[in-house]
């Protein structure tokens, strides 16, 4: 499948223009952030649809349900005592559909008074060759909800933690995007937990972190500077209270492990050659530049080849797990050990 540029989605300008232009008959909603996928969805269904769902212009089709037939007859019922009409087609696997030159038919033909929107999880991409997607790209409008940039990020922290009455620094704001993602479908719990956990009315790194939930990417990140600075035994027991949560599998760690260690290595790069963090995070694909500087400091602890090393014993590792049938938990512990022992060379 051709994979899809990842430009960054201004979501106040589409939601300005939505409601400056009003309603188009035909959007494709996807993309990681759903959060900012469903608010859109609700401004899109409030300008449609201001009696709500319950009213007869509302039609929703979900998954394998939908034939070019059903879309027809959706399309062609006309407003009851209202302008206009909402189709959700939700979670309809447009790249594999039976029915898609028909569906694409009635797609090019849609009534004013119609508006057929699919609303795609959060896993999907579409598949840019198909005519079905050209069609719908060509017709309607196509929004990739992305994760947002840090300072629209960081504001809509503050906006949250606001609404609890609480205050959170940039600091803590930071380290909060960091141990718990990007995506705000998952920072609003940790928000709320935070929020009710605090006693005062600001909020510090230290309450951030003793009650926001680890990712295990801020996990492994922890891990591997625990073993630039020698630490071995406190990796290793980051190592097993990952393992022993039973949340991931050993091979996910892995990989998220070898990815780390790619960065590493990459900003190990980025500083032999003067390089910065906004070289590291083009590279990397890193979105937020706090990020990036902290891998560089954790890089400046191994050389060059001890990082070489550390990405080929990640990949040694994962085709023993694949292949030999061997137990991955042990493995995993091996692959750290042998890390470890690459950090602990002397030679710089």
């Amino acid at each position: 499948m051709a994979k899809e540029k990842d430009e960054k989605l201004n979501y106040r300008q589409e939601l300005q223009k939505l409601k400056a232009e009003g309603p188009r008959t035909l959007y494709l909603l996807w993309g990681k952030e759903d959060y900012l996928r469903e608010q859109y969805l609700t401004q899109l269904k409030a300008l449609c649809i201001p009696e709500g769902e319950s009213g007869f212009n509302y039609k929703r089709f979900d998954g394998p349900e939908l034939t070019a037939n059903a879309l027809r007859q959706a399309v062609d019922a006309l407003p009851f005592l209202a302008d206009h009409t909402f189709i959700e087609l939700r979670d309809i696997d447009l790249n594999k559909l039976k029915e898609a030159q028909e569906i694409t038919a009635v797609l090019s033909e849609l009534p004013a008074y119609c508006t057929v929107c699919f609303v795609q999880n959060a896993e999907y991409e579409p598949d840019g060759r198909l005519k079905l997607i050209r069609a719908i790209r060509d017709k309607g409008c196509d929004l990739k909800f992305t994760q947002q940039g840090q300072g629209a990020l960081i504001d809509w922290i503050a906006r949250r933690f606001a609404a609890h009455g609480k205050r959170i620094d940039f600091e803590a704001s930071q380290r909060l995007i960091f141990i718990s993602g990007d995506l705000m479908n998952r920072l609003i719990p940790e928000i709320d937990k935070i929020a009710n956990y605090v006693k005062d009315e600001k909020v510090t790194v230290k309450d951030v972190e003793a009650v926001a939930h680890h990712i295990p990417e801020a996990q492994v990140f922890e891990l591997t500077d625990l073993l630039a600075q020698k630490q071995v035994s406190a990796a290793m027991n980051t190592l097993s209270e990952l393992l022993a949560e039973n949340e991931y599998d050993p091979i996910f760690l892995l990989a998220v492990l070898g990815s780390q260690m790619r960065r590493l290595y990459c900003a190990r790069l980025a500083i032999e050659h003067d390089l910065g963090a906004s070289y590291v995070s083009e590279c990397c694909g890193i979105k937020f530049n706090f990020i990036a500087t902290k891998l560089i400091q954790s890089a400046r602890s191994f050389t060059k080849d001890q990082l070489k090393n550390a990405v080929r014993i990640c990949a040694e590792t994962d085709m023993q797990m694949k292949s030999s049938g061997g137990d991955s938990r042990e493995l995993l512990k091996n692959a750290v050990l042998a890390i470890a022992l690459e950090a602990a060379d002397a030679k710089r």
